[in-house]
């Protein structure tokens, strides 16, 4: 299973779409296998969510994201977590051991509803 936290430094990016990078974490039997870090590929309407379901992400963490693009990833089976704040590895160990929520979206845009992913 893979995790895609929106990154900006070692800190959680505010936005998903115009963050400067994407860390992506490889998980199994519920502990972080490998970890990569690529760059956006660019923010532009519908793309992300497909760009990330290619590459097997079944849930994305940001600090916030639109309603819209919240249910295109829902339509690509991608779990949504927003309001999420403070660094990239506080938040996958949060996710791991299950305690991590969506809070306040953090950008100016509505808070929506998230998927369901189930933790591996």
């Amino acid at each position: 299973m893979k995790i895609a936290i929106a990154t900006d430094g070692d800190s959680v990016a505010s936005h998903f779409g115009r963050c400067p990078a994407y860390t992506i974490y490889n998980v199994a039997d519920g502990k972080v296998v490998s970890k990569t870090v690529i760059p956006n590929p660019g923010h532009e309407p519908g793309f992300l969510p497909r760009y990330l379901s290619n590459l097997g992400v079944c849930c994305i963490i940001a600090g916030g994201m639109g309603p819209r693009a919240q249910g295109l990833f829902s339509e690509q089976g991608i779990e949504t977590f927003t309001g999420v704040s403070g660094s990239v590895e506080e938040a996958i160990l949060a996710y791991l051991a299950d305690t991590l929520v969506s809070r306040e979206n953090l950008c100016d845009h509505e808070e929506g509803e998230h998927g369901h992913c189930h933790h591996g």
